[in-house]
């Protein structure tokens, strides 16, 4: 059963609580729109807030951290999922493979984002970009640029940490690096990278800073918003020093650029509200809610001209790798596999 936006502050839903719900009846009403999220609350939110004032189309949404892709696939027709919004170019590739949703067509999205953070098709679109960087102790790293490719010099030999190879955030990194440089250079330089790990990879990207303020590393693979996290986490200001103790450095800003990824949208199968879902796309790429995610979550805008955040701004200006995110999405299946391949999850075995 869906609830109203306003009765979600409380926060995610369950996994349990979703894998138990009944198939719900699709909502048919006009001006209302059903949302499947993997995106959490405190970001979401705003942005829905804002487009029910501008339109007035009421939003209904389910927040999970995993399962609304599966959920939706196995409600089929019935599934009275509108959009999901989620991250990462695999997820959104992946909702299209699975079959679950529709090409949309609109000339708004269209000026809003640009073709290289769209499906080909139209079956995802990208509203947020990140770029995954180096996250470099303050203390111990004199240097202030860095290549990918430089993670397999033995000079950084047990000082690198990172979370699962197989997280998808490190399998489009890893994508892209097939993509840029081939299959068989590729797994050379992901045994390399391994060799250089710490520690077996674990944990996710603040786990990662956490490690080199603790000085158990001194450099880490990690999304740029991350740094905004743990800066303005009143919960747990520790992390406030876990950010002041490491600086960040955008690989291969001096060749063919940083690898980025992205937050998107895609628009269901069997959507039973087609019109108020384009709408709220639209919106989504519209200049009013790509400001509201620069300020609230210190991502990159997708739309040319808006502004990012102040924070943001403070990091440097980088350039970003113009590889395609359909071209990434075509290699992650290989990348998946050369991470398995390497025994990379295994940790360093020289």
């Amino acid at each position: 059963m869906f609830h109203k936006v306003s009765a979600l502050r409380t926060g995610l839903l369950s996994a349990a609580l979703l894998a138990s719900a009944a198939i719900a009846t699709p909502a048919a009403a006009e001006g209302e729109v059903n949302i499947y999220s993997y995106r959490q609350p405190f970001l979401i939110e705003p942005l829905l807030e804002a487009f029910t004032k501008e339109t007035g189309i009421k939003t209904n949404v389910i927040f999970a951290a995993d399962g609304l892709a599966e959920r939706i696939q196995a409600e089929g027709e019935n599934s009275p999922a509108d959009v999901l919004l989620t991250v990462d170019i695999g997820r959104l590739d992946g909702a299209k493979e699975a079959g679950i949703t529709q090409p949309v067509t609109s000339e708004v999205v269209n000026e809003n984002v640009p073709a290289a953070f769209r499906d080909p098709e139209g079956h995802w679109i990208g509203l947020t970009t990140r770029a995954r960087i180096v996250y470099a102790s303050k203390e111990r790293v004199e240097q202030d640029s860095i290549t990918y490719e430089e993670l397999a010099d033995p000079k950084w030999k047990g000082k690198i940490c990172t979370r699962s190879g197989q997280h998808v955030y490190n399998v489009a990194l890893f994508a892209s690096i097939v993509a840029n440089k081939g299959a068989e250079e590729a797994e050379k330089w992901l045994a390399d990278v391994r060799d250089n790990l710490a520690r077996k990879p674990t944990g996710n990207d603040r786990s990662q800073v956490q490690a080199i303020f603790a000085g158990e590393c001194d450099i880490s693979l990690g999304n740029t918003y991350y740094m905004g996290a743990m800066l303005n986490n009143e919960k747990e200001p520790e992390q406030k020093d876990w950010a002041n103790s490491v600086k960040i450095l955008f690989p291969n800003t001096g060749d063919r650029g940083t690898h980025v990824n992205i937050s998107g949208v895609v628009m269901a199968k069997h959507a039973p509200n087609p019109e108020a879902a384009v709408k709220l796309i639209e919106f989504l790429s519209s200049e009013e809610a790509q400001h509201i995610y620069a300020e609230a979550n210190n991502e990159y805008p997708v739309k040319p001209g808006v502004e990012i955040s102040e924070l943001v701004a403070s990091w440097g200006e980088f350039k970003p790798d113009t590889l395609s995110l359909d071209e990434i999405a075509k290699n992650r299946k290989t990348a998946s596999e050369l991470v398995d391949k390497v025994g990379f999850n295994d940790g360093p075995q020289s």
